[in-house]
């Protein structure tokens, strides 16, 4: 099997879970209680307790945001005879929604689906079956779509009175499922889509370069492009996939991507943000205005401190790039130990390509390894061939066949639009995991690392997962910078997010599972730590794992910006104490 049948395989399974019978999935550790919790938990208020705000106070809410507050439907009733009583059923929209339920674009679009639909409860998807249940799950109640900081504003304001779940949705990308939330007001961000760039900041602080301000609703390749043609053309340290929203979760937890390595994390690079707060005030945060909040909100976590509505970020000139695409797989060799041995060449090389400013972008499964690209910045292609010499001599010395092809650009632009490939599909189930590595790890572990690696392709019960690699050292390119980004990041040279398959009977061992390959991994690169933005989820020192010794101070700003708990995603600074209570789940404080 080809390396693109193994990832349609991989899909396959992930999208036969999106369109299974609904369940109860219990994945956040959940106390197992029938009725309201008892008075050792104070909770958020929901849908049909009298704390409820009445329908005239939704109404008035929906006069204060100039009509951009709904009820919350889910994009697939259409394809149901009856969602909550009432029919949405459109055969023609359903039949368009079934054949492109992966369309990242058509889910990003709806106002609060998360694309890993798992942590929407799997309820109410697309099918074409109009006879079964379609139900809110554990989506929001209702969403303001908003279009004007006043309308964030006010849903920040109108969650605090009345004790709402707030969920803040831009892009609905995080792999975690924090973008969504049972019975939750959602504050939509995702049409906030300004762009303004300037060739001098005359901003706080000693930086006086190129710079661009976005709102918070821009995508990476929304950004990238627009920085293209400015002339002459910049580049922005974005992600690698286009979709993500920039100014969201990415950049607030740091945000690595083919740039990296060269010039830093994403976060590395901000001037300012414009927030508002759980109060409800706009603020603006740099390092002359609130710089408590300014270094909190460049690594920090997102949907924790407040709602960024736009930021200010560095740009850099534009600058040619080279690119390698290496494919091992079945139609090459089917030797587990030789393909291994291979995998062993590539990966063990990573201090050696982030030392040469390079950035690698793999896809590693059973018995397939796929890399695309290995990006050498600055770079022609006789160059990058040179760097990655010690690569293919190491491969050819095992004898493993191999396919390879290396192209140079004048452009990063042109490089991405060529050779970075989707990153996910949306409307998919996944339960994920990841771990940045030390460069002394990588030199004196590399066979345990290795070893995690396996377990984590070839999981005990599940039988199938797949590793997302990114190679990327963000200390070569920013040694050093003052920001709640892990410290470890500095010493780093991979980063592996990790991803599990498994069906519907099988969430709660995935749960296990997925903590076996994390604590194998953890073991393999003691030196390493977590990303708060592709983690695992149930890792129980994740204060530390994410933000290293950056915590505590980290805690300190959350309590005197958010005091009262106004902002909630799990695992992010500051919930020790709260989380989520029954079926469906409630999101109570302990007290």
């Amino acid at each position: 099997m080809g390396f693109s049948e193994l990832i349609s395989f991989f899909l396959l399974l992930l999208q036969v879970q999106a369109f299974s019978t609904p369940r109860n999935l219990g994945l956040v550790e959940r106390q197992d209680l029938t009725a309201r919790p008892k008075p050792s938990y104070q909770c958020k208020c929901y849908d049909g307790e009298a704390c409820w705000p009445s329908a005239d106070v939704w109404k008035t809410l929906n006069t204060t945001v100039d009509g951009q507050l709904q009820k919350v439907v889910p994009i697939a009733a259409v394809c149901y005879n009856s969602f909550e009583g009432k029919s949405y059923y459109n055969a023609s929209a359903c039949a368009n929604l079934v054949a492109h339920s992966t369309d990242q674009a058509l889910q990003i679009a709806d106002p609060v689906t998360a694309l890993n639909v798992l942590y929407m409860n799997d309820t109410c998807v697309p099918t074409t079956d109009p006879t079964g249940s379609c139900t809110s799950g554990y989506r929001a109640e209702y969403v303001i779509v908003a279009k004007k900081k006043q309308h964030i504003a006010a849903g920040v304001k109108f969650a605090s009175k009345y004790n709402l779940r707030l969920v803040i949705r831009n892009t609905g990308h995080d792999f975690m499922g924090r973008s969504t939330g049972y019975g939750a007001l959602a504050i939509n961000t995702h049409g906030f889509k300004d762009v303004e760039f300037t060739k001098k900041y005359t901003g706080p602080g000693k930086y006086s370069g190129s710079a661009v301000t976005v709102g918070a609703g821009i995508q990476g390749g929304e950004v990238y492009k627009l920085a293209f043609a400015q002339k002459p053309p910049v580049v922005v340290i974005g992600g690698e996939c286009a979709t993500v929203g920039f100014a969201g979760g990415y950049i607030q937890g740091g945000g690595h991507g083919p740039l990296s390595t060269y010039h830093g994390m994403a976060a590395d690079q901000a001037l300012s943000f414009d927030v508002i707060t759980a109060k409800g005030e706009y603020v603006t945060a740099n390092e002359d205005e609130n710089p408590d909040l300014f270094w909190a909100l460049k690594g920090g976590g997102a949907a924790t401190y407040g709602v960024v509505t736009s930021l200010t970020v560095k740009t850099f000139p534009e600058l040619p790039c080279a690119g390698t695409i290496i494919n091992i797989n079945s139609t090459h060799t089917n030797d587990s130990v030789l393909f291994w041995k291979a995998v062993t060449v590539f990966h063990s090389l990573s201090n050696h390509y982030t030392d040469n400013g390079m950035f690698v972008y793999y896809e590693l499964l059973q018995g397939s390894l796929h890399v695309q690209p290995l990006l050498g910045p600055n770079m022609t292609a006789a160059k990058l061939k040179q760097v990655l010499k010690p690569l293919f001599d190491g491969l050819d010395a095992l004898k493993v066949p191999y396919e390879t092809k290396t192209k140079e650009f004048p452009t990063f632009w042109e490089l991405y639009v060529d050779m970075f490939e989707p990153e996910f599909n949306a409307g998919t189930n996944q339960l994920t995991g990841g771990r940045f590595i030390n460069r002394d790890d990588l030199t004196n572990n590399h066979p345990a690392i290795i070893d995690a690696y396996k377990l984590a392709t070839n999981p005990p019960i599940l039988g199938f997962g797949i590793i997302v690699g990114h190679i990327v050292g963000p200390g070569i390119g920013a040694p050093v910078v003052d920001n709640a980004i892990h410290p470890g990041w500095r010493k780093a040279s991979s980063f592996s997010i990790t991803a599990l398959a498994p069906d519907t009977s099988q969430w709660n061992t995935a749960i296990t599972v997925q903590r076996n390959i994390t604590d194998t991994l953890d073991a393999a690169s003691p030196k390493g730590g977590a990303y708060v933005n592709e983690c695992d989820l149930y890792q129980p020192d994740w204060q530390t794992q994410n933000w290293g010794t950056n915590y505590p101070r980290l805690l300190n700003i959350k309590k005197k910006w958010d005091p009262e708990g106004v902002f909630y995603a799990q695992t992010t600074v500051g919930t020790e104490n709260w989380l989520e209570v029954g079926q469906p789940p409630k999101l109570c404080k302990k007290t």
